[in-house]
C-alpha cells in the first residue's frame, strides 16, 4: 500500500516496543483482544485512509462547501467516505459490543482515527465531533438520551457537533448570552446564535445533534451559570423516527484557510419561538459535561496536529530523496552531477527537526491515550486515579504543544521543498494550512498554559505532578550505565532540574500576584512540553538502544534513527524554551508593563 501518511514501522516501534500496549488483553474488557485484532483494526484504517479519505483531501480544499437555497453542498466523496467510516465499524471504534463498537483499546481507536486524520482531516471532522458528542452523552446524559440520541451518533445515523462560541464572547465562554427557557414538558426552549461551529449543518447523516451551552433565566453570572443542552436539528419521536425540522437556522458558511473540507457555520436557535433543547446533567453544571467533550477533542486536536506535521514530513522526506539540486560544499567541478536535496547538511537539519517534532509528538498522544485506558480498566484503584491524574496534567500540553510544533514541522516541510513548497500543485501547503487552525481549535496556547500553570500543576496538592516528576525520574535512573544515552540522560536531566525550579517560582509568585504568574504561562507550557516530550524521547531511545542490542524487529538504521533523533532533541531543541526560564522565574513583567497606547 503506497502511501505517505504514517511510517508503519514507527508506529508499530511506539505501539509495542515504547508502550507495550498488548497488556491491555489483560484487562477483562479486552481479554477478547490481542495483537493480531490491534494489527487488524489498524491496517483497515489505514486502507481506509489512504484509499478512500486521501484521494478527495485536495478536491474539497479547491471545492469548498457552499451555502445554496438554504443547505449545505458539498463534494460527494465526502459522504462516501464516511459511508465506508460507517460500514467498516471504524466510526465506533471503541465502543462496546453491544453497541456496534470493536471494544478496542482507546490507543488503538485513537490510532485508527489518527491515520484518517492525517489522510483528510476536513471529512474526518464529522465522524470525530461525532463520537466526541455521543461519548459526551453516553457519561452524562439519561437513560432517554443514550438511547434517543447517542445509539443512532455512534452507528453514524447521526452526526453531532459542539455549540459554545457566540460572536461577542470567543473563548469567554462565561459571557455567553444563549437562553433556555424551562417548559411544562420538561424541555427548554432555546435562543441565542452560535458561530465557528464545525459540521453545524450539512447533508451527510439523517439528523445532526448539537449539544449546546446556554444560560437558565435564574442562572448566576459567569461561567457557574452555563447549562448544557441536546438540541437536534430534526425532533427525534419516541419510537426513534425523525419529527419535524427544530428552531435551528443556518445563517451562513465561514470560510477559513485550511480545514475547507469542513463546514464552518453561524447557527441560530430559536428565530420562531425556541428550539426544542433537553437538559444535559445538572441545572448551571454544563461545563463540567461539555469538558468531557472538550477534553477530548482537545487530545484529538493534539493527535490531528500531528498527523499533519506527519503526513507533511513524509512529503519532504520524499521529496528531498529524489530532487536533485547544487553540489556538495567541497565539489568545484559544475560539470558533476547534482545531489539529492537530502545530502546538504541543512535539508538534513531541517527533516531531523520535523522527525524529531512529529515522532516525538505521536509517542505523546499515544502515550496519553493509555491512560485513558488505565483511568478507566487499571486493576487497583490507585492506578486508575494516577492515570487519570497523570491525564488531566498532561491534557493541556497534548493539545498545545503539538500544535505549535508540529505546525513548524509543516512550515519545515514547505521550506524543504523551495518555491515548489508555496505551490499548490504540491500537498505541504494545504497541510501547514489546515494545520494552522489548530493552535486555535479547543483554547489558544495561551488559554492552555493558563490551564497548566494555574490549574493543573498545583492540583491535588501538586500530587500529579509530582508524580509524573518520578517517572521522568524513573527513566533517568534506568539509564545509569548506558554510555550511548548518557549525553541525552545529562541534557534531559539539567532541564528538568529547570522546570521544578522554575515551578516552584512561579507557584509562589501565584500566590500573590497571579496576573504576573500567569503573564508568560504560553512559555511555561512550552518548557513543560519539550520536557514532556524529551522524557519520551529518551524513553523511545532506551527501546530503540534495546532492539539495536538484542536484534529487535525493525531494521539496525531505524534503531540508530531514534537515537540520533533522540540526541538531535535534547540537544538542539530542549533548550529552546529553557533559555527563557529566568524569564518565568522572576515573572517578568514587560508584557504587562507595555502602556496601551503604545502599541
Amino acid at each position: 500500500m503506497s502511501q505517505k501518511i504514517i511510517n508503519t514501522d514507527d508506529l508499530a516501534f511506539l505501539l509495542y516496543e515504547l508502550l507495550d500496549i498488548e497488556r491491555f488483553s489483560q484487562f477483562p474488557r479486552y481479554e477478547d483482544h490481542s495483537r493480531d485484532t490491534f494489527d487488524a483494526a489498524i491496517e483497515l484504517a489505514l486502507k481506509v485512509a489512504s484509499e478512500t479519505f486521501a484521494p478527495h483531501n485536495h478536491a474539497c480544499d479547491e471545492d469548498e462547501p457552499r451555502f445554496e437555497n438554504g443547505k449545505v453542498v458539498m463534494r460527494p466523496e465526502v459522504a462516501e467516505a464516511l459511508k465506508v467510516l460507517r460500514e467498516t465499524g471504524l466510526m465506533a471504534a471503541s465502543q462496546d459490543y453491544e453497541r456496534g463498537g470493536m471494544q478496542l483499546p482507546a490507543v488503538v481507536a485513537q490510532t485508527c482515527i489518527g491515520l484518517i486524520k492525517g489522510a483528510n482531516v476536513s471529512t474526518q471532522a464529522y465522524a470525530g465531533l461525532t463520537i466526541a458528542a455521543s461519548n459526551l452523552i453516553m457519561a452524562h446524559g439519561t437513560d432517554e438520551q443514550k438511547q434517543r440520541f447517542a445509539e443512532p451518533m455512534m452507528a453514524g445515523r447521526f452526526f453531532g457537533t459542539m455549540c459554545l462560541t457566540e460572536p461577542h464572547a470567543g473563548s469567554s465562554l462565561g459571557d455567553i448570552k444563549s437562553r433556555a427557557v424551562p417548559q411544562d414538558d420538561g424541555s427548554y426552549r432555546i435562543s441565542g446564535n452560535k458561530i465557528f461551529i464545525s459540521a453545524g449543518d450539512h447533508e451527510l447523516s439523517e439528523n445532526i445533534i448539537h449539544l449546546v451551552l446556554a444560560k437558565l433565566p435564574d442562572a448566576p453570572p459567569g461561567a457557574k451559570g452555563i447549562s448544557l443542552f441536546i438540541v437536534p436539528k430534526f425532533l427525534v419521536n419516541e419510537d426513534g423516527s425523525l419529527g419535524e425540522r427544530n428552531d435551528v437556522i443556518l445563517a451562513g458558511l465561514i470560510h477559513k484557510m485550511g480545514y475547507r473540507g469542513t463546514t464552518s457555520t453561524m447557527l441560530n436557535f430559536g428565530e420562531k419561538g425556541g428550539a426544542v433543547g433537553y437538559l444535559v446533567g445538572e441545572p448551571h453544571n454544563g461545563l463540567a459535561g461539555m469538558f468531557h467533550m472538550m477534553n477530548e477533542a482537545r487530545i484529538g486536536v493534539g493527535l490531528g496536529s500531528v498527523m499533519l506535521g506527519y503526513t507533511g514530513y513524509l512529503h519532504a522526506l520524499d521529496y528531498a530523496r529524489d530532487r536533485t539540486q547544487g553540489r556538495s560544499m567541497t565539489e568545484r567541478d559544475p560539470a558533476t552531477p547534482m545531489i539529492p536535496l537530502i545530502q546538504h547538511a541543512d535539508v538534513r537539519r531541517m527533516l531531523l527537526a520535523q522527525k524529531a517534532f512529529v515522532e516525538g509528538g505521536l509517542s505523546l498522544c499515544l502515550f496519553s491515550a493509555t491512560l485513558v485506558d488505565e483511568k478507566k480498566h487499571a486493576p487497583t484503584a490507585e492506578a486508575r486515579e494516577a492515570a487519570a491524574g497523570l491525564l488531566d496534567l498532561l491534557t493541556p500540553i497534548v493539545k498545545s504543544w503539538p500544535s505549535q510544533f508540529c505546525l513548524e514541522a509543516n512550515s519545515l516541510a514547505i521550506q524543504v521543498h523551495g518555491g515548489y513548497g508555496y505551490t499548490r500543485e504540491y500537498p505541504v501547503e494545504q497541510f501547514y494550512r489546515d494545520n494552522r487552525l489548530n493552535p486555535i481549535h479547543e483554547g489558544t496556547h495561551g488559554i492552555q498554559g493558563q490551564d497548566l500553570l494555574g490549574r493543573k500543576v498545583s492540583m491535588a496538592g501538586g500530587q500529579h505532578y509530582q508524580a509524573l516528576l518520578q517517572r521522568i525520574r524513573a527513566t533517568l535512573e534506568a539509564t545509569r550505565g548506558r554510555d550511548e544515552l548518557k549525553t541525552s540522560a545529562e541534557l534531559l536531566s539539567n532541564a528538568l532540574a529547570t522546570l521544578e525550579e522554575t515551578t516552584s517560582a512561579l507557584q509562589v509568585i501565584k500566590k500573590t500576584d497571579p496576573n504576573r504568574a500567569l503573564a508568560n504561562a504560553y512559555l511555561y507550557l512550552e518548557c513543560f512540553g519539550h520536557v514532556v516530550v524529551g522524557w519520551l524521547w529518551l524513553r523511545q531511545a532506551q527501546a530503540a538502544l534495546k532492539g539495536l542490542q538484542e536484534g529487535g524487529a525493525r531494521q539496525p538504521a531505524f534503531y540508530q534513527g531514534k537515537l540520533n533523533t533522540c540526541e538531535y532533541f535534547l540537544r538542539y531543541e530542549l533548550p529552546k524554551p529553557l533559555a527563557l526560564a529566568e524569564v518565568l522565574r522572576s515573572a517578568d513583567r514587560t508584557t504587562l508593563d507595555m502602556p496601551l497606547d503604545c502599541f
